[in-house]
């Protein structure tokens, strides 16, 4: 899968700079994907009231302290996460704010408040069917008719992801040019329903947020397993829209944070996953380098 995301940044840039040709139309007329679930809006931007940050352990886990202040989430509870390295991971995000505290950089300590608040009071198998519901609508497996210059840069980029999803887990995805998209088998849906249910409901919370940055289930398997990078999952989930830009142009800038945006989301996402899923003796250590 390297080689193909590899080809995708380089020789598939070329492609894409050389295309010719009316964007297919069919574009835009896919079901739109579930609703994302609800997260807590970021409050307006506040002073900094704090000078230090620290961690301390307690009964329910660790706590991070803002001076000689406990941190506590929008519905007042006490701000407590089950491992070292995530709570070092938010009291990082704390400490790295300048003079104002910018909560929508803050995208670890957001999905803790979720985790810990659950506004949306759903429980496990409801996280579960709400992440595996987005094989549905999964980005990579709608596909176009033409021009065939993108159906050829669909074909070479998310086919690999698309069969490696179906040997790691044994079952069969495919993909479709048809607007109802592909035929998802319910053996499909109960083996990867299988496999989330063996993690625990915080990450849960971060697979079901990975799934709606990047609108596929496959990608965030991949890039959860650790078979993409972040780098790759968010570019293959940005194909078509890349494509575009190639061809159209953009407004720099724009396209540029919102890109830097979908990757800082995603990563944060996917680091939340792995660190609710490790032992509470992780290290400090085991985070740099």
């Amino acid at each position: 899968m390297g080689t193909s995301c590899l080809r995708l940044r380089d020789g598939g840039r070329r492609l894409l700079v050389r295309l010719r040709g009316g964007l297919a139309a069919s574009e835009g007329l896919r079901p739109k994907p579930p609703a994302p679930a609800r997260t807590y809006a970021p409050p307006a931007e506040r002073k900094r009231f704090y000078q230090n940050v620290s961690i301390t352990q307690g009964e329910g886990g660790f706590e991070i302290n803002l001076d000689h202040r406990k941190l506590r989430t929008p519905q007042a509870k006490l701000f407590t996460v089950p491992s070292e390295a995530l709570a070092i991971a938010v009291a990082t995000e704390w400490d790295s704010q300048q003079d104002t505290i910018k909560m929508y950089t803050m995208h670890l300590t957001t999905l803790c408040n979720t985790a810990l608040d659950n506004p949306t009071q759903r429980d496990k198998d409801q996280l579960i069917l709400a992440a595996v519901k987005f094989l549905d609508t999964d980005t990579v497996c709608y596909r176009v008719e033409e021009p065939e210059t993108l159906v050829e840069l669909q074909r070479n980029e998310w086919d690999p992801v698309i069969d490696w999803a179906e040997r790691r887990y044994g079952v069969e995805i495919g993909s479709s040019t048809s607007i109802m998209g592909p035929r998802i088998p319910a053996r499909t849906r109960e083996v990867l329903q299988s496999h989330l249910a063996s993690y625990n409901m915080w990450a849960l919370q971060g697979i079901e947020f990975v799934v709606t940055q990047l609108k596929s289930m496959v990608l965030t398997l991949g890039l959860i397993d650790l078979h993409l990078t972040v780098e790759q999952a968010v570019l293959l989930s940005r194909l078509e829209e890349e494509y575009q830009i190639q061809k159209w142009g953009s407004i720099e800038w724009a396209h540029d944070y919102e890109l830097r945006e979908l990757r800082a989301r995603t990563a944060a996402g996917t680091l939340f996953v792995h660190l609710c899923s490790e032992s509470s003796a992780v290290k400090h250590k085991l985070l740099q380098g």
